[in-house]
Formats: C-alpha cells, sequence, structure tokens
C-alpha cells in the first residue's frame, strides 16, 4: 500500500477502532434517563453526519454530470447515494435502539423520525426509478435530476420541519442540544472522531463500489466488441 497515497484509508481504520474501544470503555456522564445508553450517541449521530455528506457528495457528481454527461459522474452519483442510504438506515436502527431505552418505545412517531423516515423513502425511490429505466443515458440524466430533488427536499425534512413542531430530539421543539447541556469533554473526545472515521468509511466504499462499476462497463464494453 502507498501510504503517501492511502494515508486516509490508514486514519478512517485508526479511528474506526478508537471510536469502538474508546465509545464501549471511556467513561460518559451520568445523566437522568440516559445513563450508559448515551453511548449511542457515538454511531446514531455520526450515520446521520455520514449520510448527508454522502448524499451531498452524490448530488455535486449528479449536477457535473449534467453539465458534463460522463459516466463515471453518474456512477459516482449513484454509489454515494447508495452508501449514503445505507447510513441512513443504519442512522434510523441505532436511533430506534436508543429510543427504545430512553423514550420507552423504539417508534414513538417523533417528528424527526417520521421525517427521516419520509426521507428515505423518497431516496428508495430514487433506486426504483433508475431501475425500471433501461436506457443508460435516460437512467443517468433523469436518476442526476431525481437525485438534485430528492436532497433538496431530505433537508428540509430533517432540519426545518422538526423544529417547528414538538420534538424528542434534542435542538427541536425547543429541546436544548447536546452542545446546552451533555456533549461535555469525555463525549466530544469520541464523538468527533467517530463522526470523521463513519464519514470516511462511507467515502471509502463508495468510492471503491464506484470504481467497481465502472470497471465493469470497460469489461462489458470489451466483451461486445
Amino acid at each position: 500500500m502507498n501510504v503517501k497515497k492511502n494515508w486516509w484509508k490508514i486514519l478512517t481504520i485508526a479511528l474506526l477502532i478508537y471510536t469502538l474501544v474508546g465509545g464501549m470503555l471511556l467513561e460518559v456522564p451520568r445523566l437522568f434517563i440516559l445513563h450508559e445508553t448515551i453511548r449511542a450517541l457515538y454511531y446514531h449521530v455520526p450515520m446521520w453526519f455520514g449520510m448527508i455528506i454522502l448524499l451531498l457528495v452524490s448530488v455535486v457528481y449528479a449536477i457535473r454530470y449534467l453539465n458534463n454527461p460522463q459516466k463515471k459522474f453518474d456512477d459516482y452519483s449513484n454509489q454515494f447515494a447508495q452508501i449514503g442510504v445505507l447510513f441512513g438506515v443504519l442512522g434510523i436502527l441505532t436511533g430506534m435502539v436508543w429510543a427504545n431505552f430512553t423514550w420507552g418505545e423504539p417508534w414513538s412517531n417523533d417528528p424527526k423520525q417520521n421525517a427521516a423516515a419520509i426521507g428515505m423513502l423518497i431516496y428508495f425511490a430514487y433506486f426504483v426509478l433508475r431501475g425500471s429505466l433501461e436506457d443508460p443515458e435516460q437512467k443517468a440524466k433523469i436518476g442526476a435530476v431525481y437525485n438534485i430533488f430528492a436532497f433538496s427536499i431530505l433537508i428540509p425534512l430533517l432540519f426545518v420541519l422538526p423544529r417547528l413542531t414538538d420534538s424528542l430530539h434534542p435542538g427541536n421543539g425547543g429541546n436544548p442540544g447536546f452542545n446546552a447541556y451533555d456533549l461535555d469533554s469525555k463525549l466530544r473526545m469520541v464523538f468527533y472522531p467517530s463522526v470523521i472515521a463513519w464519514t470516511l468509511l462511507g467515502v471509502w466504499m463508495a468510492s471503491l463500489k464506484a470504481r467497481i462499476s465502472i470497471m465493469n462497463e470497460k469489461v462489458e464494453d470489451l466483451t461486445i466488441e
């Protein structure tokens, strides 16, 4: 492995190990109701950070494709969307586990939970749409336009609408955010590295899948010729 070229991959592995070990073993503040379940913060919230960044990168590649219709831009856009949605689903699942202990049930129809579910359904429709189109250029162009639409809807769903109503999530519906009461120095020691680790892992996975997709397409083109 070329260390200079792959330093960020080494950093990803190191931060993931630190997050997993530190997240389980390092001391956390003893807060009412949350107690040890606050360790879920290291997995649930970073998944959502990673999801937003990955989906944003996907949109950037979609715009690049519309400006310059190169197949590789569509491949990267599609794969970043796939991994972004995977992180979103994992964010929902880890949130449900956390909610089951702190709110008494995994799904309480909290506005942010519902908004997250709707957001994921919108992106599932993106994959269904792509799968229903056979022409590669049509699939890429329509997919790119829908991708931009999906992201422009996701952001208000997650960060605007929940703030307009009562929500159990910190920072929404009048509830204080984590910075206001419990994201202390102990949590920050693991939380911030965790955000970086999961995001870099998502970028690594999406980039690898995109390169594999491009290679398979080249092999298919050579086979046809």
